[in-house]
C-alpha cells in the first residue's frame, strides 16, 4: 500500500523475445499500447522500480511525453555536449525536449510559431535562441546552423523551412503524430545528404534509463492538477492551446460515485 507504479507506454509479450533482446519490443507486429496510441488498449503494466525523488504528479507523465523525447534523443544523437539541436513546439513534449537537450548538455533552438514564449523559454528553459518559424530575416540567418531537429508539432507545418536550418548531414527526427501527410521536396533531403527519422516511444529498458536521468537531474513535467470533473473544460482548454504544459487528472476523492 502506499508505493508508487509507473506503466509503461507500450506492453511486452513473452512471445516476441527477439524483440524485447534489442530492446525494440514496442514495435513488434503486436504491439499493445496502455494508452491506445496503436488502435488497441490494455490494463497496462506496472513497474515497481520508480526513483523516489521524483514528485509523482509532475514525474508520472514521463512515463509518456518523457520516453517520447527521450527515446529519439538517444538514438539518433542529439544528446551530445554542445550539439545544436532544434526544438520545434514548445507544449508538453517541446518543454520536456528543452530540458533533456539541457542536461544533455546541447544548445537547443526553440522553433515556435509565436514569440508569446520567448521570455518564458530563455528565463526558464534556459534555451541557446528562439526562432519564430514564419518566414523572417531570423530565420534566413538560422539557416545551417543546426545538427539535429526533434519536431514534436502535432499540427500541419511544412518542413522545408526545417531542413534548411540544417548543416549537410543534419537530421529531422518527428515524433508528433499527424493522420495529414507530410510534403517532402526531394532537393531538402538530396542537398546536404539530410535525413527524415521518426519515433514512436522507447523500449521498458529505455524507460527505466530515462526515469533514472529525470530523477538524477531534477527534469520533471510542468503540470496542472485537475480533479475528474474537469476534465471536459481541460479538452476544451487543450484545443485552445491553453495548458502549461500538461494536465494530470486526480482521481482519488474527485471520482463521484452515482
Amino acid at each position: 500500500m502506499g508505493e508508487k507504479v509507473g506503466a509503461s507506454s507500450s506492453l511486452t509479450h513473452a512471445e516476441n523475445v527477439k524483440h524485447a533482446k534489442n530492446e525494440h519490443e514496442m514495435y513488434r507486429k503486436k504491439a499493445v499500447a496502455t494508452d491506445g496510441f496503436f488502435q488497441t488498449s490494455s490494463y497496462s503494466g506496472c513497474s515497481n522500480i520508480m526513483p523516489e525523488n521524483l514528485p509523482l504528479y509532475s514525474s508520472a507523465p514521463l512515463l509518456c511525453s518523457g520516453i517520447t523525447v527521450y527515446s529519439p534523443m538517444r538514438r539518433y544523437g542529439l544528446d551530445k555536449p554542445g550539439i545544436q539541436v532544434g526544438i520545434v513546439g514548445f507544449g508538453g513534449l517541446g518543454h520536456l525536449a528543452i530540458r533533456f537537450a539541457r542536461d544533455f548538455g546541447a544548445n537547443a533552438t526553440v522553433i515556435s510559431s509565436s514569440l508569446k514564449k520567448k521570455e518564458e523559454a530563455f528565463d526558464k528553459f534556459g534555451v541557446h535562441s528562439f526562432l519564430v518559424s514564419n518566414p523572417s530575416e531570423e530565420m534566413d540567418a538560422a539557416n545551417g546552423t543546426l545538427d539535429a531537429i526533434l519536431d514534436t508539432l502535432l499540427m500541419v507545418h511544412p518542413l522545408d523551412p526545417l531542413f534548411s536550418l540544417l548543416k549537410p548531414l543534419g537530421k529531422l527526427v518527428i515524433v508528433g503524430v499527424l493522420e495529414t501527410p507530410f510534403e517532402v521536396p526531394a532537393p531538402s533531403l538530396l542537398q546536404g545528404e539530410k535525413i527524415l527519422a521518426g519515433s514512436a516511444t522507447g523500449s521498458v529498458k529505455e524507460t527505466q534509463e530515462m526515469m533514472e536521468f529525470a530523477a538524477k537531474h531534477n527534469i520533471v513535467v510542468d503540470v496542472e492538477v485537475i480533479p475528474i470533473d474537469y476534465v471536459n473544460t481541460a479538452m476544451d482548454r487543450i484545443e485552445k492551446s491553453d495548458v502549461k504544459y500538461c494536465f494530470v487528472i486526480l482521481i482519488v476523492n474527485t471520482l463521484k460515485s452515482s
